[in-house]
C-alpha cells in the first residue's frame, strides 16, 4: 500500500429504579472492550431529576463561586427520551448532542441560554439519518465564498454498522446553517463508506476563507482493509459539497509495519497495542492537528496546507502503560498539551493497575512532546479486588477543557473536576462538582458559565455567584 478531591458530593452511583437503560454505544475501544459507557446508568426524565439529591459544587481559586444555576433533561423527541452525549456553546446557546438510548437518533438539541438558569429547549436537528446517533457537533462564524453564517459541523454514526436491513443508514459528516438557532437549515452531508461506523469526533476550523473539518472516524482503516483512513480532512468552504482534502496512514511512521491490519499494532514494547483514531482537536488559527490514536499516542500534524499536512511528533507511553489518548486540550498558547486517557478496565497483563488519568506535556516542540506531569484521582486506583465489576467508565477520565489556567475534566461518576494547572508540573484540584447518580460525558467553557452534559440527566449549568436555585429539591 502506498504510504500516504476536594469535595465528593455523593456516593459514586447507585443504580436508580426508574428511566430506560441504554443499549451498546462505540464511543471507546468498542473492539477491545466487553463494556459500553451506557449500560451503568439509565436516563432519568425531568420527573425523576427532581427525586435526586442536591448537586453541590466547592472550590476554591477561581471556581470557589460557581453554583448549579440549572439542570435539565432534553425533551422527548416523538415520544422518545434521548440520552446526551457531548456539549458546546456558541453565542449564548448550548448544543447538545445525543447518544443510542432509546434507539438513537436524538439528534442535536439547542437550547437558549439568555437566562442561565432558565435554560430553553428551541430546536432539534441532524436526525434525518435512520438508525444513527449525534454525539459530537462543533459551531463557528464562518465566511467563504460559498456561506456566511454559523456553521454546525455533526458526527453521525451508525447504531447498527453496515446492517443490511437497514440501508439508508450511514455514517459521517452533517453541516447544517445555524445562523438562526430557532430554525437550523441543513445544508450537506459528508457520507462515509457503509462498512465503517460512522464519525465519532470532529473539529471545525478556518483557515482564512477557508472552512475545513477534521475528523475522526474509528476503525475505518480496520474495517475496510486499509481503503479508508481513521483521520480525515474536509474541505467544508461549500457546505452543500464537502470534499475530502487528505486521510492520514499510520503505515508512514517507521514504527508502524506495513502489514498492520488498522487496528492491531505490535509496538516496539513488546505489546500488541490498539490503533484507531477517537478523536482530534486544532488550535485556534487552524495551524496544527492534535490526533487521539489511542495507543499510538496524540499525534501532532502541520496543517497550514491542509492538502498536504505535515507529521510532526507523538506522545508515547511508558511499557507498563496503557496508552488510550482519548481527548485533547491546548494551554499556555499551545505550548502545553492536556491529553485524557480513556481506560475502562484497570488491569491487564503487563500493565499498571489504574483506571484511566491525565497527562501534561510540553509541546513547545512539536516534534518532541516532554511529559511534564500527571494528574490522578482517589478513582484512578479505586479498583475492586476481583474481577466482577472492574471494567467501567465510571471511574475513568474522559474529556479536557482549559480556561486560562484552570483545567476542566468530565469525569462520569466523577462529575465535572477543575484543576489548576499555573504550574504545569503540579497539577492541583482546585474544586469539583458531582450530582447524584453523576455520569457527566462533556464539559464546555465559556466565559460566563459552565455547561456540562450528564448522559442520564441532560444539561448541567454552572454560573458564578452565590445564587442556588431548585431543581426539585432545594438546590
Amino acid at each position: 500500500m502506498e504510504k500516504k478531591k476536594l469535595l465528593l458530593t455523593t456516593a459514586l452511583v447507585g443504580t436508580m429504579a426508574f428511566g430506560a437503560t441504554v443499549p451498546t454505544s462505540l464511543a471507546h475501544d468498542a473492539l477491545g472492550s466487553d463494556v459500553n459507557k451506557g449500560e451503568e446508568r439509565l436516563v432519568f426524565s425531568n420527573e425523576d431529576l427532581k427525586t435526586l439529591e442536591s448537586s453541590l459544587l466547592k472550590g476554591e481559586k477561581n471556581v470557589g463561586n460557581f453554583h448549579e444555576a440549572a439542570a435539565v433533561q432534553i425533551q422527548e423527541l416523538d415520544g422518545v427520551q434521548n440520552n446526551t452525549a457531548d456539549v458546546y456553546a456558541h453565542k449564548g446557546y448550548a448544543y447538545l448532542g445525543t447518544h443510542t438510548a432509546n434507539g438513537g437518533n436524538g439528534g442535536v438539541r439547542v437550547f437558549d441560554l439568555k437566562d442561565p438558569e432558565n435554560p430553553v429547549e428551541i430546536a432539534v436537528f441532524a436526525h434525518d439519518v435512520p438508525y444513527t446517533w449525534q454525539e459530537k457537533v462543533i459551531v463557528k462564524s464562518v465566511s467563504t465564498p460559498h456561506f456566511k453564517g454559523d456553521l454546525a459541523a455533526v458526527s453521525v454514526q451508525q447504531t447498527s454498522r453496515n446492517n443490511s436491513s437497514r440501508p439508508d443508514s450511514v455514517g459521517g459528516v452533517l453541516l447544517y446553517d445555524v445562523t438562526d438557532p430557532t430554525d437550523p437549515q441543513k445544508l450537506g452531508f459528508y457520507e462515509l463508506d457503509r462498512r465503517i461506523t460512522g464519525t465519532h469526533e470532529l473539529y471545525l476550523t478556518t483557515q482564512g476563507n477557508r472552512a475545513i473539518v477534521l475528523a475522526s472516524s474509528p476503525y475505518a482503516d480496520y474495517y475496510t482493509h486499509g481503503e479508508n483512513e481513521d483521520f480525515q480532512i474536509i474541505d467544508v468552504s461549500d457546505p452543500s459539497n464537502p470534499e475530502k482534502l487528505w486521510g492520514w496512514d499510520p503505515r508512514e511512521l517507521e514504527e508502524i509495519s506495513e502489514n498492520f491490519n488498522g487496528y492491531h499494532w505490535d509496538a516496539p514494547d513488546g505489546h500488541t497495542r490498539p490503533v484507531f483514531n477517537h478523536s482530534v482537536i486544532t488550535d485556534n488559527n487552524g495551524h496544527y492537528a492534535y490526533v487521539s490514536m489511542w495507543d499510538l499516542g496524540t499525534v501532532i500534524f502541520d496543517i497550514k496546507d491542509p492538502e498536504n499536512p505535515v507529521y510532526l511528533g507523538r506522545t508515547e507511553y511508558r511499557d507498563d502503560q496503557k496508552g488510550a489518548a482519548h481527548s485533547a486540550a491546548l494551554a499556555r498558547g499551545g505550548n502545553i498539551l492536556i491529553e485524557t486517557r480513556e481506560v475502562s478496565n484497570p488491569v491487564g497483563n503487563g500493565y499498571e493497575d489504574a483506571y484511566g488519568y491525565t497527562r501534561i506535556l510540553d509541546i513547545k516542540d512539536k516534534t518532541n512532546p516532554v511529559l511534564l506531569s500527571e494528574f490522578t484521582t482517589e478513582l484512578t486506583y479505586d479498583i475492586p479486588e476481583t474481577s466482577q465489576g472492574r471494567t467501567t467508565f465510571a471511574k475513568t477520565v474522559h474529556d479536557p477543557k482549559v480556561h486560562g489556567n484552570t483545567l476542566y475534566l468530565s469525569y462520569y461518576s466523577g462529575g465535572v473536576i477543575m484543576v489548576d494547572i499555573t504550574d504545569p508540573n503540579n497539577p492541583t484540584e482546585i474544586g469539583r462538582y458531582t450530582p447524584e447518580s453523576a455520569n457527566v460525558w462533556g464539559v464546555f467553557v465559556d466565559r460566563n458559565y459552565v455547561l456540562a452534559s450528564d448522559m442520564g440527566q441532560g444539561l448541567k449549568v454552572l454560573a458564578r455567584g452565590n445564587k442556588v436555585v431548585n431543581n426539585g429539591k432545594g438546590r
